[in-house]
C-alpha cells in the first residue's frame, strides 16, 4: 500500500476490534453497524508538521478521530480514512 496525503491529511487505518456479547459469542463484521472511530496513522501529509519541527501526530500514532469525518477509501482490500488533521481529537498514548 502506497498512500500519501496531501497538505494537512492524514491517512488512517481502522483498528479491527474483534466485538463479542456478554455470553462470548463473537460477532462477523456484517453484524456490526460502524466503523470504530479509532485508528493507526499509516501517513502523513506535509502540512501536519508544523514550523517548530514537532508533528503533533505521527505515523504509528493510535488516535481518535471524529465520527463524521474524513473520506473513506477501501486499497488493495483494507478500509482507510483520509482525515484533516483538525478532525483528529486525541493521540492514545500506551
Amino acid at each position: 500500500m502506497n498512500i500519501k496525503p496531501l497538505n494537512d491529511r492524514v491517512a488512517v487505518k481502522y483498528l479491527e476490534e474483534e466485538e463479542k456479547t456478554r455470553s462470548g459469542i463473537v460477532l462477523p463484521d456484517t453484524a456490526k453497524e460502524e466503523k470504530p472511530q479509532q485508528g493507526e496513522i499509516v501517513a502523513v501529509g506535509k502540512g501536519c508538521t508544523p514550523e517548530d519541527g514537532d508533528p503533533e501526530v505521527k505515523v504509528g500514532d493510535l488516535v481518535v478521530f471524529d465520527k463524521y469525518s474524513g473520506t473513506k477509501v477501501t486499497i488493495d482490500g483494507e478500509d482507510y480514512i483520509i482525515l484533516n488533521l483538525e478532525d483528529v481529537l486525541a493521540v492514545i498514548e500506551k
